[in-house]
């Protein structure tokens, strides 16, 4: 039987919402989950606000098995993702010993004050796990299923590349591509008729548009290549079939 493992993300920030700063971290996330075999099925974004950070969170770790969050670990007034996660856990959130170490020494060996608003970066829920940032030092955590790391795509890259290699992966999606020239009003129900006859695929339509015409690209997926060979085979007679009509 395939093995099924699913996350979710939530990008946390107003300058998302608002449009100053736009997001590079979900598809960085969704393609590495590809990869590894991890279904990525949700993504929310929310704004600096606990109350919806809380919600959100809790709403998602109990459906997934994992959850990625980027974004409101830096140091300023705004950034209270881990205040919000040692919530949604029912934890304090204090001064992580290591973390306040690491950084107390980066900032010394820089010959720059360790701050208070530099301080807020070692803090984190009780009983958390440090995800390592080989970056800028301050590091992300673990707490439960849930990895929080930080929203500036370098860090949040270099930080999920610590965290990969520790995931329990699922069986990796499979796919093929099967070109089509017709249009989706006109394939809409056979290929709705394949999709219910092959169970085990999910089959994707995305119109496309090039050279003054509209045409399809179809892709079947499956965990298993007996069920993605099945439906591409009955995909590929239906274009063909509605070519030679059309």
């Amino acid at each position: 039987m395939p093995r099924i493992v699913t996350a979710a993300m939530l990008v946390i920030g107003d300058e998302i919402l608002s449009g100053r700063t736009r997001d590079r971290n979900i598809g960085h996330l969704a393609d590495i989950m590809t990869a590894v075999g991890i279904d990525l099925k949700e993504v929310r974004i929310v704004p600096d606000e606990e109350e919806e950070i809380v919600s959100a969170l809790n709403a998602v770790r109990a459906r997934y098995t994992y959850v990625f969050t980027s974004g409101g670990i830096g140091p300023t007034h705004d950034d209270i993702t881990a205040d919000s996660v040692a919530r949604a856990f029912g934890v304090p959130c204090e001064y992580d010993d290591k973390a306040y170490a690491m950084l107390g020494a980066h900032y010394a060996k820089r010959g720059m004050e360790f701050t208070e608003a530099r301080k807020r970066m070692a803090r984190m829920p009780r009983g958390a796990a440090h995800i390592e940032n080989p970056v800028s030092v301050a590091p992300g955590f673990r707490i439960g299923n849930v990895y929080v790391m930080a929203g500036v795509p370098s860090i949040f890259q270099a930080m999920l590349d610590q965290v990969v290699p520790t995931l329990r992966t699922g069986t990796r999606m499979l796919s093929a591509t099967v070109p089509c020239p017709l249009g989706e009003g006109v394939i809409g129900e056979p290929l709705a008729q394949i999709q219910e006859e092959h169970p085990l695929t999910i089959i994707g339509s995305y119109p496309k548009f090039g050279e003054g015409k509209f045409w399809t690209e179809l892709v079947v997926r499956a965990r298993s290549q007996d069920a993605l060979d099945a439906a591409r085979k009955d995909v590929e007679a239906m274009v063909a079939g509605l070519n030679a009509t059309n």
